[in-house]
């Protein structure tokens, strides 16, 4: 194989027997029996999937070449994470880009005149089939808090924001200071398309694989 063939595609082996094990607000889980590839057979394999609706995130950049980062507690992991505006696809039918946009507007307060899609990632392939779509945003207005009908509440009720110049957000995700995927797939990825005068960007409407 050569490098022209390294591209991801569909592929699903055949389940022959499927249990949920748990269903909750946001997630489920289910175990899968796969028929998989052994020697000159198959054996059947007991493979837990986590079922997720997907999600979007938002690489916002500012005219000064500023990333926008906010700050939100993140229960799981135990941290207080710098993130990249991003939200979950729970609203059936609605356009990718149309979901990134009101989260952008909601979590940040911010309108962007640019969409581009930036990446398409699994975040986690080996156990969740939840996908996301990181859009960059440019071309940025700030929206007056009164003209947003949104309310934050929980962990998004204290998100305070922060514009990084985007070296200096290059340089704090290699150096182990940005966790969050969102922020650092969309850092590094905007910081490669900017090297590339942004010519490979796809439309924001592109299909996903």
């Amino acid at each position: 194989m050569s490098a022209d063939d390294v591209r991801d595609r569909p592929e699903r082996w055949t389940v022959t027997g499927r249990d949920t094990a748990f269903e909750g607000h946001v997630f489920a889980v289910r175990r899968d029996q796969v028929e998989m590839p052994r020697g000159d057979g198959t054996e059947i394999v007991g493979r837990d999937v986590i079922e997720h609706p997907g999600s979007v995130g938002i690489l916002a950049l500012d005219d000064r070449d500023r990333v926008l980062l906010l700050r939100q507690y993140r229960h799981p992991v135990g941290h207080l994470l710098w993130e990249a505006p991003a939200g979950l696809r729970d609203v059936a039918g609605e356009p990718l880009h149309k979901l990134a946009e009101r989260e952008l507007l909601e979590e940040a307060g911010y309108r962007a005149d640019r969409w581009d899609t930036l990446a398409d990632v699994f975040p986690s392939s080996g156990m969740s089939d939840e996908r996301v779509r990181i859009f960059l945003a440019r071309g940025l207005t700030e929206v007056p808090a009164v003209e947003i009908d949104f309310e934050r509440v929980h962990e998004e009720a204290d998100m305070p924001i922060v514009w990084v110049p985007l070296e200096e957000a290059v340089r704090k995700v290699l150096a182990g200071e940005v966790h969050n995927m969102v922020a650092v797939v969309g850092i590094l990825a905007v910081h490669a398309a900017r090297a590339g005068g942004y010519r490979d960007l796809r439309p924001v409407d592109a299909p996903e694989g």
